[in-house]
């Protein structure tokens, strides 16, 4: 990985950290040792453990380097009101936020009552982001997706797949929200303007850009060998190519989606980001959208979704339920 490495913290749990490490780890046998640990993980545990791998995903995404026009370890991309520092302190800040969406949606049923409490929490949060970094807006998305996506794990008895976490997610986020018609932003006003479905749509269409585009790039690139960090790199211009991504609605119109989608596809045409050409490439979309002042923030979200769901498969063995002695 290229971009400092996130230490154990008050606010990432040294349990999530051990098994972290083992991420990126090519020995299988390392891995499953440090994946046991998530077997201490029982009912009162898991909301903290899943809050830890979403704050981890944050933070991972925000560290990758080079991302076309984001904030990453280079500087601040298009967003001037950013930095690095700057992401991984909302990162942290959130963590109370998807600790409490777990613990309220612990095996709990799909309803109405539950959507909106899930809705209030995730306001909360952004309120919290808001404090912890002055009024910027870091993620907002963020919060939307890997709110969702820790809210499906908990809500599982079993059966904790990427796939069973997302149509569970999907089916929480078709629910009506009274409040949400009050809720403005850029990119639900991309969405009325350029007829897209969003971070909305995203979700009640069961994230298929995580679960059919993001994930499988990720571990396709794995089986290739490729470093972790091309590996990742290649899932979020997977993402690119296809999103209809309401960050570059809202900042660069239809030319800047449009710009992205054919520089993404050109950059795996090319062999993808760990080929000298493909790399080349990736600056060269970099270069057009910081012309532009447009970045792909929506395409970034969904990678963290990405490593957040490959962390849980991982971690929790998925081919039984069954860990150590303790059972998911």
């Amino acid at each position: 990985m290229v971009g400092r490495p996130v230490q154990p913290t008050d606010e990432i749990s040294e349990l999530v950290m051990n098994v972290c490490v083992q991420v990126e780890s090519p020995h299988a046998d390392t891995w499953r040792a440090g994946a046991s640990n998530a077997g201490c993980c029982g009912r009162r545990s898991l909301p903290k453990f899943l809050a830890d791998i979403a704050v981890w995903s944050l933070i991972e995404e925000a560290n990758l380097t080079p991302k076309p026009a984001l904030v990453d370890a280079r500087g601040s991309g298009a967003h001037c009101d950013m930095d690095l520092e700057l992401l991984q302190r909302s990162a942290r800040s959130l963590r109370p936020t998807f600790a409490g969406i777990a613990d309220e949606a612990w095996q709990a049923s799909e309803s109405i009552c539950l959507r909106e409490r899930l809705a209030q929490l995730g306001r909360e949060g952004e309120l919290k982001m808001l404090r912890a970094t002055g009024g910027v807006n870091t993620h907002r998305g963020a919060i939307w997706t890997l709110g969702l996506l820790c809210a499906g794990v908990a809500m599982l008895p079993n059966g904790k797949s990427a796939e069973n976490i997302c149509a569970q997610a999907s089916r929480i986020a078709r629910l009506p929200d009274s409040y949400t018609s009050c809720v403005k932003s850029h990119g639900l006003e991309a969405c009325q303007r350029f007829g897209v479905s969003g971070a909305r749509g995203e979700a009640g269409g069961g994230f298929r850009h995580i679960r059919e585009i993001g994930l499988p790039m990720l571990r396709s690139s794995r089986s290739k060998g490729l470093a972790e960090q091309f590996a990742r790199l290649n899932a979020l211009v997977a993402i690119m190519t296809d999103l209809d991504d309401t960050c570059l609605l809202h900042r660069g119109g239809l030319t800047a989606l449009s710009l992205t989608k054919a520089g993404a596809k050109t950059i795996l045409q090319l062999g993808g980001t760990s080929t000298a050409d493909g790399f080349r490439a990736l600056y060269d979309l970099d270069h057009v959208l910081l012309n532009l002042n447009a970045s792909p923030g929506g395409s970034a979200d969904l990678l963290a979704g990405v490593l957040f769901l490959d962390f849980i498969e991982r971690s929790f063995e998925l081919q039984g339920e069954e860990i150590g002695n303790v059972t998911f």
